[in-house]
């Protein structure tokens, strides 16, 4: 069968399974009418063999151009006035958005998702002069963006960046370094965290834009993954930047990323949801298919069973992402829910995964098949924007509080 072939979702049109969504009570007509039309383009324009790992950057920048043009990217970018499609984010779009787009390309997905994650705080804080030269530009697939908030020694805890940002006159100084950088080494502007000293821990943080040609700025590092993407260690000697590129007020980066993340969290589960459907599609296909013992694979109870707590585990994830993303259209605050959406969907997608490569068996650990390819795709999805444990951590302490609170007024 031919490489082209295999990386393609099964014949069909949207997911059984995600149509089956599209008619809960969370979604509005706009919305299906969305998922409808990316699904047929993404039939058309992905699918593709896959990518070698030296030439990813390349595809990478192509994929943006495609979304920027289809205009798909202009739901990761807030304000009508810069090329976005609201003036404020839909959640439930984007989470389509990425889900569908996961299914049939993770590529795709990644470089739709940092688009929205790496323009989001220049959506929320940036001045006029910012918001209009860049969010057209990134809308448009013209630009590509990148977040830069970790640093070797602060991952999950953010507070403990040592990447120091400073006033000299009219520009800003930094000096430091940042890791695990997506789009790192190709973006054309970094949103950069950095610890400016106003207060300690997180309240002495501020955020500054950083375009990729400012003199100081040095991709120190390309960074290789197990599912190849763009991923960069940067530093900084000396990187003078204009005061007008700091994003609110100083000592409010903290805050900021943490903004910028709650709007993107959400669309990570619903990635994690993507791939899963993607592999409970794969699995059934192949037990549906597979000879044995005088049938079919999917003729064995312990396949069935199997099938059975592959689809439950998606419905299961679907309904907390999309809750999830619903409330927070709403206008609620949804740290617990969304913590509780990208832990789930995320765990919950790499048991689906794995029970499809089992269902595989010996084709389902060779190289770039369909499904090996997903094994490699989840795990990241596991850490990126708060680990498991990290999730885990936000929902009990919310709990205990919410207790705790109640306790009080009783």
């Amino acid at each position: 069968m031919a490489p082209a072939d295999r990386s393609a979702p099964p014949a069909g049109s949207t997911d059984p399974t995600l149509a089956r969504c599209l008619d809960w009570p969370f979604f509005e007509p706009r919305h299906r009418a969305l998922a409808a039309a990316l699904e047929a383009w993404a039939a058309s324009a992905l699918g593709h063999a896959p990518v070698p790992r030296e030439q990813v950057d390349d595809r990478c920048r192509a994929l943006v151009r495609q979304l920027g043009a289809a205009g798909w990217l202009r739901h990761a970018v807030a304000g009508q006035a810069h090329g976005g499609a609201a003036d404020v984010i839909d959640t439930r779009a984007i989470c389509l958005l990425r889900e569908i787009l996961a299914r049939h390309d993770g590529l795709a997905d990644f470089a739709f998702a940092m688009q929205g994650l790496g323009s989001g705080a220049i959506s929320l804080a940036g001045d006029a002069a910012l918001r209009a030269h860049w969010l057209p530009r990134v809308a448009a697939g013209e630009a590509l963006a990148a977040f830069a908030l970790s640093e070797p020694d602060a991952g999950s805890d953010v507070a403990a960046m040592q990447c120091r940002l400073r006033e000299d006159g009219e520009t800003l100084v930094l000096d430091g370094e940042k890791t695990w950088i997506s789009n790192g080494g190709i973006a054309d502007v970094y949103v950069v965290f950095a610890r400016s000293g106003e207060a300690p821990g997180a309240r002495g943080i501020s955020a500054v834009v950083v375009p990729a040609d400012t003199p100081g700025l040095v991709i120190a590092e390309r960074i290789d993954v197990i599912a190849p993407h763009p991923l960069a260690r940067l530093r900084f000697d000396g990187c003078r930047v204009p005061r007008s590129h700091r994003l609110g007020a100083p000592g409010e980066g903290f805050k900021l990323a943490m903004r910028t993340l709650d709007v993107f969290r959400t669309s990570v589960a619903a990635a994690a949801l993507g791939f899963a459907r993607r592999a409970l599609a794969e699995g059934l296909a192949r037990a549906t298919t597979r000879r044995m013992f005088g049938g079919v694979l999917a003729d064995q109870a312990l396949t069935q069973a199997r099938l059975a707590e592959m689809v439950t585990t998606v419905d299961s994830a679907a309904l907390l992402t999309y809750r999830a993303a619903w409330q927070r259209d709403r206008g609620e605050q949804v740290t617990r829910e969304a913590a509780m959406a990208k832990w789930a969907a995320t765990e919950g997608a790499q048991q689906v995964i794995d029970a499809a490569v089992q269902l595989w068996g010996g084709r389902g650990v060779v190289h770039d098949e369909p499904v090996e390819r997903l094994y490699r795709e989840i795990r990241a999805l596991r850490i990126y924007e708060g680990a498991s444990e990290v999730q885990q951590l936000i929902i009990g302490r919310d709990l205990v509080r919410e207790a705790a609170a109640r306790r009080t007024a009783g």
